[in-house]
């Protein structure tokens, strides 16, 4: 009996094992025919490679005293699946991420709900421009906003249960002009190029547009690579980089210091004359730099405002107005070339009244019977100019205007720059027309234009092309570049008249209509002008006032200075002598104050 009970045990024990075998077996089985159809099914594993791409970037703009004046900075969007946010959390994500964005609460709120008050439906972009420093904040926060729960599952269209939450992606790069509306309008304004999905930018008006090609980003870079079990691209063999290439950053002849200056001067100038503007520049007159260009009508390129936007376009080359009497040195530099007439040849004036034909009298503000060619530039006579303009033919003075580089662009690195009208040879064999022309009227200029050719009278008859920029420079390969203007130097007239010219144009200050220019110390040369402002076609109680001219110091510098006033308002302010002098003298103070100029004092 109890041998059976032993061999019954002995079974029960072996069908037990032989159980526990066959559990194992079909286990193993199971265990691997999953590891079989894990390795051969197709699983969208992420690549075993991957790319880290960094994009270019936009050159910037910097004075000639390394002040950074225009650069460009990555900006990001913020995005949210609405849906995957709970409803009861709602507030609650509105709330933190107007404290981490800086966003006002109800702009979020804008971006969120439509008009009547219902969340928008799926994925709905927040803000287009937030800084790098706000998006590192804001990747914070989505962090943090995980961990509070704020988030919830949500099915894709594949019917995949997946929580969304809130993402910061580059969007591209913003312009910004730290020092807000200096240089304004010369250094312009950009907006994102419409063709691009990433915001790139385009240049508007003056250097971003001009200089638009070689500012602009042109190559992205890229590192592409095996990653690793951690995700991270390892270099090695396989790896392949390519460096980004940014745009080309300009270096300005212009210095903050002196700009700031002028423009400071310009603004206390509009004020106390009452003027719709002043225009203003200092070039040297050896080289054609440009080492300040400024306007008292200035905007912000960080955000324009609609008040502003007649601003947008610089008037030193866009502004066509007729030039007055600062025409009349040019005119007797012309005459003085051909040799019909010498400083000391003397006309009759005939009291400041003179009469062409039956309807047309030539007038003077001084009465004079008789003066010299120096006296007629000194005391700014008309009938004096006509004459001498008179002892040429109109061929010759129009060949005269156009040496002097009227009537045709400057070749100054701006954005437009508009060429401005003089009359043809036909109308200029009629006296009338030659006389009218002779002291500026009848003819569109700019700015820019007279300003080059005054700049002749201070470098021997050769007038410079003003220039902005002064170099370009590749950061990635510390190579520099200069681009050539398309418009020659112009050599206006003769040396010997030239220096004739700017002899009379001290005399011009010394006792003539730009005394008030005068400065101890220095020489100091210029011409005035006050013409009538044309609208429609009609001359209006409106003037433009200008003086244009030269201060130089004994120890070679040598600067052509000119300004502009448009429409001053107050009394007998609108006379240059009134306003565009009194505005020479305190830039060239600035000038002397920041060591530009040195004052002699023997």
């Amino acid at each position: 009996m109890n041998k059976y009970k032993k061999n019954q045990s002995k079974d029960i024990r072996s069908s037990k094992l032989l159980l526990l075998f066959i559990i194992i077996a079909l286990a193993m089985g199971i265990f691997l025919n999953r590891v079989y159809n894990i390795i051969s099914e197709d699983r969208n594993l992420p690549p075993s490679t991957s790319q880290i791409k960094e994009r270019a970037k936009r050159g910037s703009i910097i004075s000639a005293d390394n002040y950074t004046l225009s650069y460009s900075k990555k900006i990001y969007k913020a995005t949210i699946n609405t849906s995957s946010i709970y409803p009861d959390k709602l507030d609650l994500f509105i709330e933190l991420f107007s404290i981490y964005s800086k966003i006002d609460r109800d702009i979020i709120k804008g971006e969120l709900f439509d008009k009547n008050g219902k969340l928008l439906p799926g994925r709905v972009t927040i803000s287009h421009n937030i800084s790098a420093r706000r998006a590192i904040h804001l990747k914070s926060l989505a962090y943090k906003l995980r961990r509070l729960k704020v988030f919830r599952s949500i099915k894709n269209s594949k019917g995949v249960n997946i929580m969304y939450g809130l993402d910061i992606i580059e969007n591209g790069e913003a312009r910004d002009f730290p020092l807000n509306d200096i240089l304004a309008p010369t250094l312009g304004y950009t907006r994102k190029d419409d063709h691009s999905k990433y915001a790139r930018l385009q240049g508007m008006k003056g250097l971003e547009r001009y200089y638009n090609d070689f500012l602009k980003s042109k190559r992205d870079g890229y590192l592409i690579g095996k990653r690793d079990v951690a995700g991270y691209i390892s270099y090695g063999d396989y790896s392949k980089k390519k460096e980004l290439v940014n745009g080309l950053d300009l270096y300005l002849n212009i210095s903050l210091g002196l700009q700031a200056r002028i423009e400071r001067v310009l603004d206390n100038m509009k004020k106390s004359i009452d003027a719709d503007e002043i225009i203003a520049s200092v070039m040297e007159s050896k080289t054609g730099k440009i080492l300040s260009l400024a306007s008292s009508e200035r905007f912000n390129p960080n955000k324009i405002t609609q008040d502003k936007i007649y601003a947008l376009n610089p008037k030193f080359t866009e502004y066509l107005y007729e030039p007055g009497s600062v025409l009349k040195p040019i005119t007797l530099a012309i005459v003085m070339d051909k040799g019909k007439v010498k400083p000391n040849t003397w006309f009759q004036t005939y009291n400041g009244k003179l009469r062409i034909g039956k309807r047309y009298v030539i007038r003077d503000d001084e009465k004079f019977k008789s003066l010299s060619a120096t006296g007629i530039i000194v005391h700014s006579s008309n009938v004096g100019i006509s004459q001498i303009s008179w002892r040429i033919t109109g061929g010759e003075f129009y060949e005269g205007l156009r040496k002097f580089g009227l009537g045709q662009k400057t070749g100054i690195d701006l954005s437009r720059e508009l060429s401005g009208r003089i009359k043809s040879v036909y109308k200029l064999n009629h006296k009338l027309h030659r006389a009218n022309s002779s002291y500026g009227y009848g003819m569109h200029t700019t700015f820019m234009q007279i300003l080059k050719a005054y700049g002749s009278f201070n470098n021997d008859g050769l007038a410079m092309t003003p220039q902005i920029i002064d170099y370009m420079k590749d950061n990635q390969t510390n190579e520099y570049y200069k681009l050539e203007s398309s418009v020659e130097n112009l050599q206006t007239t003769s040396k010997k008249s030239a220096k004739a010219i700017n002899k009379i144009l001290k005399m011009v200050v010394k006792k003539g209509t730009g005394v008030k220019a005068q400065y101890k110390g220095l020489e100091i040369g210029g011409k005035t002008g006050t013409a009538y402002i044309s609208e429609k076609g009609v001359y209006v109680k409106k003037y433009n006032s200008s003086f244009f001219g030269f201060a130089n110091d004994n120890n070679g510098k040598k600067y052509t200075i000119g300004v502009l006033v448009i429409d001053a308002k107050k009394p007998y302010k609108y006379f240059a002598s009134e306003s565009a002098v009194p505005t020479f003298k305190k830039m060239v103070e600035q000038m002397v104050g920041l060591g530009y100029l040195k004052v002699s004092t023997k």
